[in-house]
């Protein structure tokens, strides 16, 4: 029998990210970034972004991965600051700190994350309203380049490769060290207030005055229902518990556990999905709670069950994550939900937050308004949706989230996105060759 030279090398490897998507490609993990990163076009840390934005643009590209490079560099105990590998992950650091009295002054809503991956996608979370997104809290970062030199920056060292960095997706240069300020918390424990909201309009009243208020604010809504009903969901607001409070028995922190296996893809489908919907709407069954709750479940509520995504099945999942400006009003966030009913294909996942001023980040994600994200079977419509959504995103004046993304085409985000000029006029100066690249990169940016 003759043996094909591809058939000899057996199957080719594929990298896929948290939406379950593949791409050709390997990585290399590595305890020594400095040495590592030599040559490479791209590093990569827990691939829980869920599109493209950590798969190679092409099979052989040297794709390193960081989570071996996990040192604790430094910390000051008097300021807060801390200095770590790029792979030191924030589920670690909440492990060492949170019994200390020391927590992240930005948390996304996944603790399995790296320092490295929260500056490329300059995350954000509950609390952006007060605190604005991680990037406004780092210090410094060390960066090996494209032309592998290496380089230390700030906000005010090389200013424009620190701001295009933070939110940069990895494009200007590999990080290998954050430096960053945590927040001093006055218990381990949070106070949380949660109200159930029966519409988008209520939801969007109660949103505005929970922000001035309270610290941290977010909501889960209801993406399937239609009517007086659609966006109905569950409202949370939480602080940091005061010493006093957080005296009595603190609760317990759920246990993990592990979604067996892997859902056919029929499994979730919209009889499903909203039966799921109409079950937890009413399981907060007083209108109003409140209470001291462990910071796990308030933070990272999906970290509770380990490979979620397995209920997509194999044909995947993407989140569609955008901010509609403040400026457009509430209508503008009752129009979109309207057109996503109407379009078909959301999930049980759909999130509601409250953004604060743009940051300094020059791609950074969120603006003042309304952010809305949703996680959405791929199916062979979801192109048409997410095309769809873009079209009215840009109609308004606000944009996609690029961690979240694996199917904005160009065009789109060109449209959406003014300060692309200024990012691509840094990529320039720091990568002329346009080594570093992505799959997302090349997908979005090529030509631009």
């Amino acid at each position: 029998m003759v043996v094909r030279p591809d058939e000899a090398q057996g199957p080719v490897p594929t990298l896929s990210a948290w939406g379950r998507l593949p791409a050709p490609g390997k990585e290399i993990f590595s305890e020594d970034l400095e040495r590592a990163t030599q040559g490479a076009t791209l590093t990569r840390g827990l691939g829980r972004s869920y599109g493209d934005s950590s798969l190679p643009a092409a099979p052989e590209d040297r794709v390193i991965a960081t989570p071996l490079a996990n040192r604790l560099l430094s910390f000051d105990e008097q300021t807060g600051v801390l200095r770590a590998e790029a792979g030191f992950c924030l589920a670690e650091l909440n492990r060492i700190f949170l019994p200390r009295g020391w927590f992240p002054p930005v948390t996304p809503g996944t603790q399995f994350v790296t320092l490295g991956g929260m500056v490329a996608s300059d995350v954000h979370g509950k609390n952006h309203h007060r605190e604005g997104t991680f990037g406004a809290h780092v210090r410094s970062l060390r960066m090996r380049l494209a032309d592998d030199s290496i380089v230390d920056c700030s906000p005010t060292v090389h200013p424009d490769l620190f701001q295009g960095t933070i939110g940069g997706m990895g494009l200007l240069g590999h990080i290998l060290e954050v430096e960053f300020t945590l927040h001093r918390i006055p218990s381990r424990w949070i106070w949380m207030e949660s109200q159930r909201v029966r519409g988008i309009d209520e939801f969007l009243e109660a949103l505005g005055r929970a922000a001035p208020r309270w610290p941290m604010t977010m909501g889960w809504i209801d993406c399937l229902s239609r009517g007086s009903s659609m966006g109905r969901g569950i409202l949370m607001a939480g602080r940091w518990a005061t010493a006093d409070e957080a005296s009595r028995p603190p609760p317990s922190t759920p246990r993990k556990w592990t979604f067996p296996v892997e859902l056919p893809n029929w499994a979730l489908n919209p009889l499903t999905a909203s039966a799921f919907n109409t079950a937890y709407y009413w399981r907060h069954l007083r209108r109003h709670a409140a209470g001291i709750v462990a910071p796990d479940p308030f933070f990272y509520p999906l970290d509770a069950i380990l490979h979620w995504n397995r209920a997509y099945g194999p044909r995947g999942f993407t989140q569609y994550q955008c901010v509609l400006p403040r400026a457009a009003g509430p209508q503008a966030v009752r129009s979109f939900m309207e057109l996503l009913t109407r379009l078909g294909g959301s999930s049980p996942l759909c999130v509601i937050k409250d953004c604060g001023p743009q940051g300094q980040g020059t791609l950074s994600f969120p603006m003042e308004g309304t952010s809305i994200a949703v996680d959405m079977a791929v199916s062979p419509e979801i192109q048409r949706i997410v095309d769809a959504l873009n079209a009215f995103v840009i109609e308004v004046g606000g944009r996609i989230y690029l961690t979240k993304d694996r199917f904005t085409r160009p065009e789109h985000f060109r449209a959406m996105e003014p300060r692309l000029p200024a990012f691509l006029e840094a990529r320039a100066k720091w990568d002329p060759k346009r080594r570093l690249r992505s799959a997302q990169s090349l997908r979005i940016l090529e030509g631009a």
